[in-house]
């Protein structure tokens, strides 16, 4: 039963991959091959169930007799709605950051960024722009900053082409800020949530590393627009329009909003509560000042602009269901033992972080980088470290080399290509940026950029340690 399961995941992840060519939606193929597995598990009675839990579900019997229907209710029970538990986290955060997000959107407390990127000099527009999109996305979702930085770069540039090459730094530094903070992307959340990393740890490890990464490929970028960029006419709005927000309200918003998930990790670290939960009470802070800041509006002639309930759309929809059938599929690979082998394997035929990290950096350009992140996350266990018993073990205790480089090479090594990613997906429909085209033009500069952020990893991490 156990190659049936790695056979649906393993097929399941070709079709996500192959989702350009298809056009199948990979969140619908994500939800049914996690489904399926679940489903082969259950069928598979005991045989893999006792090859992991057999003293748990022996003291679930107690003195009873076991039958069919009770090894199921323990399967259901003890085991799968342990791992509904860390999805459904996962999901209200997300729900929480986005929902923050819209809010922020629709009260444009974004629009200082387009008045601070209209540049014609090419340097000036594009280093700005790669800047602000790092900075946003530590702690916003990548595909999130990556579509309000392509519409910003819609209004500001009508030359195509130009767009094309800014659009791939965006996603580029999307990418790059994502994988520094904790709150940054969900593979970082999830390496939080499973203590293998600390906030101030990660952040000080890949903060340069990031950086670089960043650097590289948008100066070599730079050098393939014009020194003068073809920009838009701007859009003056009427003065008199009472539907805008006075520039000291968009502040408090963007304060509350960004500032609070920011505090995330400081709130997890006083109270002890899941990260879920800061950002849900940063969640109510803005749904509260959005509602008093636009009291006028909602009750007279602009109620759709303020309402949260759009925060709620397709997109973002897509974007959580893809996370659960995520990880759903890797929940069933690690109860039926095939993430226990793959791990052996490596350990025996690799047995180097830095080897088995280029292995997921480029396999990431292929594959969704989520879910080849998330199945190495779950490769190994955190090693407490009075149980280490070698310089290879002391890659996966907390804070160890191997999930700060799974988070690094994973992230930034998804946008070696465009389909390696939900930005780079983004970034394709918005601008119909074919996949030759960025595999001849930005590939190898994201390439770049990847192999000397690894680089300077390692050189940090010898000089410290």
């Amino acid at each position: 039963m156990t190659i049936a399961i790695v056979v649906v995941i393993l097929l399941g992840y070709l079709f996500i991959a192959t989702e350009h060519l298809t056009h199948i939606n990979k969140a619908l193929i994500a939800i049914f091959c996690g489904t399926i597995g679940w489903v082969l598990y259950m069928c598979s009675g005991t045989s893999l169930m006792n090859a992991m839990h057999a003293e748990e579900y022996q003291l679930f019997l107690g003195s009873l007799e076991h039958t069919v229907a009770l090894s199921q209710e323990f399967i259901a029970e003890s085991i799968f709605l342990r791992y509904v538990g860390q999805v459904g986290s996962l999901v209200l955060y997300l729900l929480a950051t986005m929902s923050i997000v819209e809010v922020l959107t629709n009260n444009e407390c974004f629009s200082f960024i387009e008045k601070l990127l209209r540049r014609r000099q090419r340097g000036q527009m594009l280093w700005l722009t790669v800047i602000v999109t790092f900075l946003l996305s530590a702690c916003i979702d990548n595909l999130t900053v990556t579509v309000l930085m392509l519409m910003i770069l819609r209004k500001l540039i009508r030359n195509g082409k130009q767009r094309m090459y800014i659009g791939s730094a965006i996603v580029i530094a999307a990418s790059c800020g994502g994988c520094w903070t904790v709150i940054g992307d969900v593979t970082s959340l999830m390496l939080w949530g499973k203590e293998a990393v600390t906030p101030t740890n990660f952040s000080a490890a890949l903060i340069l590393p990031a950086i670089v990464a960043m650097v590289i490929p948008t100066a070599l970028i730079q050098r393939q627009l014009p020194e003068r960029l073809d920009l838009d006419r701007p859009a003056y709005s009427f003065m008199g329009d009472d539907s805008i927000l006075a520039w000291w309200q968009k502040t408090i918003l963007f304060f509350f909003g960004i500032g609070g998930l920011w505090f995330v990790p400081s709130f997890h670290r006083i109270t002890l509560l899941p990260p879920f939960l800061g950002a849900l009470c940063c969640l109510g802070v803005v749904w509260v000042l959005n509602e008093i800041i636009n009291m006028n509006r909602i009750r007279t002639e602009q109620p759709q602009i303020v309402s949260l309930g759009r925060s709620l759309q397709y997109e973002v929809l897509q974007v959580i269901m893809y996370c659960v059938g995520v990880c759903l599929c890797v929940d069933v690979l690690i109860e039926c033992g095939a993430m226990r082998m793959a791990s052996g394997w490596l350990d025996d035929n690799i047995h180097n972080i830095y080897l088995a990290s280029a292995f997921m950096g480029v396999m990431s350009s292929v594959l969704d980088n989520v879910a080849l992140v998330m199945s190495g996350i779950n490769l190994y266990s955190v090693i407490p470290p009075e149980m280490v018993d070698g310089t290879y073990a002391e890659s996966f205790v907390q804070n160890g080399q191997y999930w700060h480089l799974i988070a690094l090479s994973g992230n930034v090594g998804g946008c070696l290509l465009p389909i390696g990613s939900v930005a780079g997906f983004a970034l394709m429909r918005a601008e119909k940026v074919s996949l030759l085209w960025y595999l001849r033009r930005i590939s190898l500069f994201a390439f770049i950029g990847w192999a000397a952020s690894v680089g300077t990893y390692f050189l940090v991490d010898y000089f410290l340690r």
